[in-house]
């Protein structure tokens, strides 16, 4: 087993890496200062992405759509380290064109659209020149059982009707947003995971709404983690993607190389929180000691970089089995790197956050916002518990299979009477 990257993929991460140190960290007090005053997206977007894509470092995480067509072909395991690295910084994914949930949404359209969906709406969103967002959770149920979704979806001739609510549809606030992914139901008498279908919406379409864009954390997202109102809302029948009842299965194909992505860049903070806390455990004094050298802080580190190795091994064979054995094959790796490493993180930067003190606590350090990515992802994409449910099913059927071998383990307590 070689954990080596190869040639090709360390050449990437070095460039990636240097983008990264040269073009993007140097604008982080730039971006909040933007933000803060209103300017979303910042004025240096272009300019950076235009760069970007100069250098070849763009849609780093899907192939080309034909052999006849440029493209970096990278696998999932390939795609993990560079999207580690660009998750040191909350935005800088955009910049490659690499960012939820437009990487997802490229995925269903390149997955499952028509030649005309193609055209006006992955080949825009490649380009960069649009963003999107994917409309499946819903606040009067719980969404992490995709069956309980309640907005209908409804044929009427040449066109499918749109009626619900949805919340924390990412990236809705975005400016550049102009596609909507809608799940719903287009047959409630159909076989559960048969009820639910996915349509493309025009962002502008007559009666979509937005409600509010919903705070995190008390955090709110400049791009928008937006409730939604759909009233009446035409689109036409060409507008389905996929086939009626499969959205429950597209949903499930995008969600598992998407949670590779996001865990691998939830690994990048850890590394930058853990970084962090050494340096700040190096320079700074307490009780005439540098706080490295107290044991409690010692703990601290060690315990911050076995957590990660063990999440970034975990997360580099599923992204590995996803290529190898497909996203279904992949299900139970899929369920452990969710459950695993947003826990990991808000471990790793709470400690981080406690070396630093009261400054970890603030604006001046990225830490406390990486506490708050971490809690939320243990909701987001599905909560821990339902993920270890998943678990738990796959060990006790596994478990079934593997009975007549470990009856040999146990010994029968009366073999220990003698004759």
């Amino acid at each position: 087993m070689d954990f080596a990257h190869s040639p090709r993929v360390e050449s990437l991460r070095t460039r990636v890496e240097t983008f990264m140190a040269e073009r993007i960290v140097p604008r982080l007090a730039d971006w909040r200062r933007e933000v803060e005053a209103g300017s979303y997206p910042p004025s240096f977007y272009g300019e950076l992405k235009a760069q970007a894509r100069a250098e070849g470092l763009w849609n780093l995480f899907l192939p080309a759509l034909r052999d006849d067509e440029p493209g970096t072909r990278l696998t999932n395991l390939e795609y993990a380290p560079l999207a580690e690295l660009m998750g040191r910084v909350p935005w800088a994914s955009e910049i490659f064109n690499c960012s939820a949930p437009d990487t997802g949404n490229m995925e269903l359209l390149h997955l499952f659209a028509t030649p005309e969906q193609r055209e006006r709406w992955l080949v825009p969103l490649l380009e960069g020149t649009i963003r999107s967002a994917f409309a499946m959770t819903e606040p009067d149920v719980a969404s992490s059982d995709a069956t309980n979704i309640r907005t209908t979806i409804a044929r009427d001739g040449d066109q499918y009707v749109i009626d619900g609510r949805k919340w924390y549809t990412t990236n809705a606030s975005h400016p550049d947003c102009a596609l909507l992914i809608v799940m719903g139901k287009t047959d409630p008498s159909a076989e559960p995971h048969r009820q639910q279908s996915m349509v493309l919406v025009p962002m502008d379409t007559p009666g979509v709404r937005v409600v509010r864009n919903v705070p995190v954390m008390h955090h709110r997202a400049p791009h928008g983690h937006n409730e939604l109102v759909f009233e009446d809302v035409r689109v036409p029948a060409a507008n389905l993607l996929g086939g009626e009842g499969e959205g429950f299965r597209m949903s499930q194909a995008r969600l598992g190389p998407g949670r590779v992505h996001h865990c691998m860049r939830a690994i990048g903070q850890a590394e930058l929180a853990l970084q962090l806390m050494v340096e700040r455990a190096r320079d700074r004094v307490a009780f005439g000691r540098h706080l490295h050298e107290h044991g409690v802080i010692a703990d601290y580190i060690a315990r911050s970089r076995m957590q990660i190795e063990q999440a970034r091994l975990l997360v580099l064979k599923t992204a590995w089995l996803i290529d190898t054995a497909g996203v279904h094959g992949a299900r139970r790796e899929v369920a452990l790197i969710k459950a695993v490493v947003p826990e990991m993180l808000t471990e790793v930067a709470d400690r981080a956050m406690q070396v630093f003190g009261a400054m970890g606590t603030g604006p001046d350090t990225p830490l406390a916002e990486m506490w708050t990515e971490g809690r939320a992802l243990r909701i987001a994409d599905g909560p821990d518990e339902v993920h270890r449910r998943s678990i738990a099913r796959l060990e006790l059927r596994a478990g079934r299979e593997r009975r007549s071998v470990l009856a040999g383990f146990l010994i029968p307590p009366d073999s220990h009477l003698g004759n």
